[in-house]
This record gives structure tokens, sequence and C-alpha cells, in this order.
């Protein structure tokens, strides 16, 4: 079996600022296939949906659909408030190379 990915509580705490849950929202991340190395993420606020995996702390809610966990198994899932953005970000151990962007990645 596969480990889930991780949320940080970071990123919980994010969800509750922007209100999510109370907006019956969840973080969906999903990885499709495209970017510049492949593979790239969609992180978006969404609907959660019967086949997710729910991974909840804080009140809050992040999903990621059953064709994406194997791409995500281990990964961790934070927020990030750096001078260049802020963004949720994904640190994934499946990844061989990421681009600059840090939205693309291969395996």
């Amino acid at each position: 079996m596969q480990l889930p990915p991780n949320v940080t509580e970071r990123a919980f705490a994010r969800l509750a600022e922007i209100g999510a849950a109370d907006q019956g929202q969840a973080l969906r991340v999903a990885v499709e296939g495209g970017g510049c190395s492949g593979f790239q993420y969609d992180i978006r606020l969404d609907d959660p949906a019967e086949d997710d995996l729910v991974l909840e702390g804080n009140g809050q809610k992040v999903v990621v659909d059953s064709v994406s966990l194997p791409f995500l198994a281990g990964a961790t899932i934070d927020f990030a408030d750096e001078l260049i953005g802020a963004r949720f970000v994904i640190d994934n151990p499946n990844a061989a190379s990421s681009c600059g962007c840090g939205t693309s990645f291969s395996i």
C-alpha cells in the first residue's frame, strides 16, 4: 500500500484563512499530463468527489483523485509564503526532476 500525501498544518491553516470549508470546498491536488517536464500539478478549490482520498485537518479538507494518488504517494502538500508569492507547493519524492515553475515534474 502506498503512503498517502501528507498535508502540513500551514497548508490547512491557509485553507482556513480563505474559508474553503465555509464554502463547502476542498483543496484539490491533481496530477495531469503536460507541463514542461511531462506532468503538472493542478491545485485548486473544488467540490470533493465520491472517489477522492480526503485528508482532513483544522476543519479543512484536501482531496486527491484516485488517478493522481499514485503520483502523490508520500508527497508533502505545503503552503509557502515567499517573496515571489504565496502558493501551495508540493514536495514529491516520486518526481525525478522538476522545472523552475514548480508546477511541472517528471517521473
